[in-house]
């Protein structure tokens, strides 16, 4: 098949949608299929974007076709962009859905490129209600999804999320596979010697975009909660909204010893060193769909401590690959301290049975499948 993957790429940062789609079309490559990726030549304004930088320095792929055409906020860009892909006439379009602020773009390009009547359209749906509500997202994302043919999403949440608009294209729901494209992971005494911390810390890892429906805040909370001088929290990531609002909570723990703040977009090759050196991975969110940083927790084999929201935990099961509680401090505090009580070991062998399920194999045969 001739497959056009519609989204970010490099040489956007866009976190774990950037790195799924350069991912999925080297899966789709390796099944013999034939795919560019349609990108950005602008994805956000500069004032609608609440992080450092856009754009990686990193360098670009070698190994996927990237070809940047779309403006988002452009309607002249909208319909070239249309038409180009209307003219070359894929088999498919796979189209990443995050955000409604995207809708417009995304509606407009992929009803001209149906209009040759051989290209089908499939959306994988991350988000459909957005984590920060804003006027004109329900109008936005209506108007998206009537222009698709059928929808593919990673959690039970965004499948009802999806339901309720009540369309009648198809819904397939499927595993968000492994982020395995950061290597091997590192070993614990390089990775801990790295980032300053002991070989007998009790070491806990907080990792991505620092969002208020992330809770963080939560999560540092908890902490206060906690007296064992061996537990360290290492928060990794950048903050996409004001870090002012976290500092009366995080400034005591830093004078402590017990928080260490890697503020930065952790680049490609330096995310194994954060997870080598933990023992468990906490998501304290208040809200969620599905999470990039769970995939990478499997791939490097880490326990997991999730709160009960979103599909968080569609895939975490408790007790067994990590530990599922309630988005409050106290509760977060509690689930901590059974972590360490049970220890790291007692999760590792079903963590190790459970990736199995999240390869990219089985997700592009399930995608593929769905498009026929």
């Amino acid at each position: 098949m001739r497959i056009v993957i519609l989204g970010p790429a490099h040489p956007f940062r866009g976190g774990g949608i950037t790195t799924f789609n350069e991912r999925m079309a080297r899966a789709l490559q390796e099944a013999g299929h034939e795919v560019t990726i349609v990108n950005f030549t602008v994805q956000y304004p500069g004032f609608l974007f609440p992080g450092k930088s856009q754009l990686t320095d990193e360098p670009a792929p070698t190994d996927i076709l990237i070809e940047r055409r779309l403006h988002s906020m452009n309607p002249i860009s909208w319909f070239r962009t249309g038409l180009y892909l209307r003219r070359s006439r894929p088999d498919l379009i796979i189209v990443r859905f995050w955000l409604p602020l995207m809708g417009p773009a995304f509606g407009t390009v992929l009803r001209i490129a149906r209009g040759n009547r051989h290209t089908k359209i499939t959306a994988i749906t991350d988000n459909i209600r957005p984590h920060e509500k804003r006027p004109g997202d329900k109008i936005f994302t209506r108007y998206f999804l009537k222009s698709c043919d059928r929808f593919v999403c990673m959690s039970s949440k965004v499948r009802e999320d999806l339901l309720a608009f009540g369309l009648p294209q198809p819904v397939l729901q499927v595993e968000h596979p492994l982020y395995d494209n950061f290597g091997a992971a590192a070993g614990r005494e390089e990775a801990r010697q790295r980032l300053g911390l002991a070989p007998e810390d009790k070491v806990m890892l907080f990792f991505g975009f620092i969002r208020q429906y992330k809770g963080l805040d939560l999560l540092l909370e908890a902490m206060t909660l906690l007296e064992d001088p061996w537990l360290k929290l290492v928060v990794a990531g950048e903050f996409y909204e004001d870090e002012a609002l976290y500092r009366p909570l995080m400034d005591p723990l830093i004078s402590s010893g017990k928080l260490l703040l890697h503020q930065n977009f952790i680049p490609n090759d330096a995310v194994k060193y954060y997870f080598s050196a933990a023992d468990v991975v906490v998501q304290p969110y208040r809200n969620a769909t599905q999470s990039g940083v769970t995939p990478l927790a499997y791939h490097f084999e880490k326990p997991m401590i999730v709160t009960r929201v979103g599909g968080l935990p569609d895939y975490v099961k408790d007790g067994e690959t990590g530990l599922v509680t309630a988005a409050e401090p106290a509760a977060i505090a509690d689930a901590i301290t059974r972590f360490f009580t049970l220890g790291e070991s007692h999760f590792i062998s079903q963590i190790r049975t459970e990736k199995k399920r999240f390869s990219w194999q089985v997700f592009c045969e399930s995608l593929l499948r769905f498009n026929r």
